[in-house]
């Protein structure tokens, strides 16, 4: 089996990550290393309910990509400084003071009970809308494990809830030494399995890059599957079906392989991006592209095979195009999440790939051009010798193509 993921091609926004200083209690640093290792969602507090870590799992989701952190690192769980922070960060639910208080008089028992100074000390310590709310508590001493009910949140500008569970912490003497607050979504392990458990890595990196849009330097791809309509209709639906899924398939793996983003799947077609931030340049995102269009094209003998197809049958055709300023991020909805982008640039990729019929690949000029000459001679071309030609001169020029992009020179690769 061809391996998921190539370690020596993995590009992480973790990497521009810093981890948090561990504790200096030696019980509470044991924690947070072992869940910041195995990627957890959680956050560790001291005895005195003050936030000490948090694993960068956690960071992430908060939009930390680097040495600092958002989190209201030594406040006090119910500190003003926390109560901003969930305000203007976590918001959804957080952001009604009655949800707020009904969490404060929820876990407040368990903090009273272990807070020394009692109620006076609490008060002082925490901020002045749950000052008030103090005196209602019955403290309790934090039992070893208990799961508050669980609280919506704003992600990707959707309200999503997330469940937790509270841990305690005892030093080799019994006491509190201090309490672990372990998340995770809503959804149960069997359905976040069945959502990611096969999903490259990598790929989730680069999707995670451009979770918030803005305009990035890309090579673009679209290819899509030749007289695809005939050989539905010839084929049994369940037969059609099995074949796609292992072309879809098939072309997924190739475009992860080369450090591409997969965008949107239509019919038979598919879209993918390569970053020249991720790639390393715009020379090797473009090399990328090209060699994707490539290895593309090769997987159909094996697809043909495995649906007991003749090879003669499929075709695929291919557009590349390069956009300087293509404006890209990732859409999430309750049903969904792909990444897509806007501009002339993939409309004109879109005009590109209709042009190349007869299972050929079709490259615009601004895209060969992005090659230095070690990425050319790698792809085999000759870039003093190309030549080029604008869509609206080809025998196969559709009518948008000439409508749209008819000066958009190409050469075939």
């Amino acid at each position: 089996m061809r391996p998921r993921t190539r370690t020596g091609n993995l590009w992480r926004v973790t990497d521009r990550l810093k981890s948090l200083p561990l504790p200096d209690d030696p019980n509470l640093a044991a924690w947070a290393s072992a869940l910041n290792d195995a990627g957890h969602w959680a956050q560790v507090y001291d005895s005195g309910w003050r936030l000490v870590f948090a694993t960068d799992e956690s960071r992430l989701t908060y939009g930390d990509t680097g040495a600092g952190t958002v989190l209201p690192m030594g406040f006090h769980l119910y500190s003003a400084e926390a109560t901003r922070f969930r305000v203007s960060v976590n918001r959804g639910g957080f952001a009604l003071p009655e949800v707020r208080r009904a969490r404060f008089l929820e876990i407040g028992p368990y903090i009273l009970g272990s807070t020394p100074g009692g109620r006076e000390e609490l008060r002082r310590v925490v901020d002045p809308e749950f000052a008030e709310l103090v005196d209602q508590l019955e403290p309790k001493d934090p039992p070893p494990v208990w799961s508050p009910s669980g609280l919506s949140y704003t992600a990707a500008g959707l309200e999503a809830v997330s469940l937790t569970t509270q841990i305690r912490i005892d030093d080799a003497h019994g006491n509190l030494a201090g309490v672990c607050n372990l998340a995770k979504p809503s959804a149960g392990m069997s359905q976040l399995a069945a959502s990611v458990f096969t999903v490259d890595l990598s790929h989730l990196e680069r999707m995670r890059l451009v979770e918030h849009a803005d305009r990035r330097p890309v090579a673009i791809l679209m290819a899509d599957l030749e007289a695809s309509s005939p050989l539905a209709r010839r084929l049994s639906t369940t037969r059609y079906f099995a074949f796609t899924r292992r072309l879809v398939r098939a072309m997924d793996d190739r475009i992860i392989d080369e450090g591409g983003i997969v965008g949107r799947h239509t019919g038979d077609g598919v879209v993918a991006y390569f970053l020249a931030e991720t790639i390393g340049s715009e020379s090797a995102a473009a090399r990328s592209c090209v060699v994707t269009a490539r290895t593309l094209r090769g997987i159909l003998a094996e697809v043909a095979q495995r649906s007991e197809l003749s090879q003669t049958e499929l075709s695929l055709r291919f557009g590349l195009h390069w956009g300087a300023t293509v404006y890209m991020g990732r859409i999430i909805t309750r049903g969904r999440s792909e990444v897509t982008a806007l501009g002339d640039e993939p409309n004109e990729t879109a005009r590109i790939e209709a042009c190349a019929t007869g299972g050929r690949a079709l490259a615009s000029k601004s895209l060969i051009e992005r090659l230095d000459q070690a990425d050319a001679d790698l792809l085999g071309l000759d870039l003093r010798r190309l030549t080029y030609t604008p869509l609206t001169e080809l025998a196969s020029a559709t009518d948008k193509a000439k409508r749209d992009a008819p000066s958009i020179a190409v050469c075939e690769i």
